[in-house]
């Protein structure tokens, strides 16, 4: 992944993005807080989040609440070492009501490539299921499934 370090490039932080977002759409938070630095911190929505096992221990929580899970990222801007992505999401709770949940997240990447600060804003819109626009099995968005905006979203 040495490719991927810093500065990036339009190419480079493109394919971060979607590394990102196929490491979240695993669902296996061990996987994900790999990408991140072991002192890394995050605020997501109120809560802030300081290393890996407190970023394991959220996304073990996230993914416990948010059913059938998927995801999709979009570069919005990057300079050398930083990122911002526009994201949304669909999910359900445990009693069946669906969401998509919309956000934007700022990171920030170390020389070796892990991300050391992550800030995300999210907000989250009731849908009926009949509105869902994520169809694909769970895991990996397949390569041909429109993106963001391709969807209108």
């Amino acid at each position: 992944m040495s490719s991927l370090a810093p500065p990036f490039t339009l190419e480079t932080a493109t394919q971060k993005v979607r590394l990102a977002e196929d490491g979240w759409n695993s669902r296996d938070p061990e996987r994900v807080s790999l990408v991140y630095t072991p002192d890394s911190r995050w605020r997501n929505r109120a809560e802030f989040i300081t290393g890996r096992a407190e970023i394991v221990a959220f996304l073990t929580r996230k993914w416990a609440k948010e059913l059938d899970y998927r995801l999709i990222k979009e570069i919005w801007a990057f300079t050398d070492h930083r990122i911002a992505v526009r994201f949304a999401y669909e999910w359900h709770d445990d009693s069946g009501n669906w969401f998509r949940s919309y956000g934007n997240e700022n990171w920030e990447f170390d020389a070796a490539s892990l991300m050391q600060r992550r800030f995300a804003c999210i907000n989250d819109l009731p849908i009926r299921e009949s509105e869902r626009k994520y169809h694909w099995p769970l895991g990996r968005r397949p390569d041909d499934h429109p993106g963001l905006t391709e969807l209108g979203l």
